[in-house]
Order: C-alpha cells, then structure tokens, then sequence
C-alpha cells in the first residue's frame, strides 16, 4: 500500500486522473445501466468517459503550471516592519 501512495505522490495528475475516471465511469455505468447500449457503445462511453476526465485534470492542472511560472514578487517572504 504505501508503494502505491509514493507512486502517487510522485505521479499526482496520473493518480488524479485514474481516480476521477474511476470515479465517473463508475457513475456513468450505473445511470446507463438499463439503456440498452451495445458493446461497442459501452466501450465508446467508457472511453469518452476516461478521456473527459484526463481533460478535467489536465485543465485544473493548468493553474498550477501558472503559479510555477511567475516570478517571485520582489520583496516577497521579507517581513515588513
């Protein structure tokens, strides 16, 4: 358990997006369950799914690629007195 953990802790947003996909085809499946879908349409949903979710937290990762970014503010961490 605690190699998994590292490993996640050391991929954040793979960890992040394994979760959420998890998550949402979790729900997707159970709300779809009595539709009718064919395999083929299972498999495009799941996908899409999946694919939804990778795009989710790629877009929340963008924010801290902005934070990264920038430059310290001048005079930023001394205490002003």
């Amino acid at each position: 358990m605690s190699k998994l953990i590292e490993w996640a802790k050391t991929h954040p947003r793979l960890a992040a997006w394994i979760v959420l996909g998890l998550g949402m085809n979790a729900i997707v499946v159970y709300e779809a369950r009595d539709v009718g879908l064919l395999a083929g349409q299972w498999a495009a949903l799941v996908i899409a799914t999946t694919l939804v979710a990778g795009l989710c937290v790629w877009i929340i990762g963008w924010e801290d690629d902005d934070e990264d970014a920038q430059p310290p503010l001048p005079g930023a961490g001394a205490s002003k007195q």
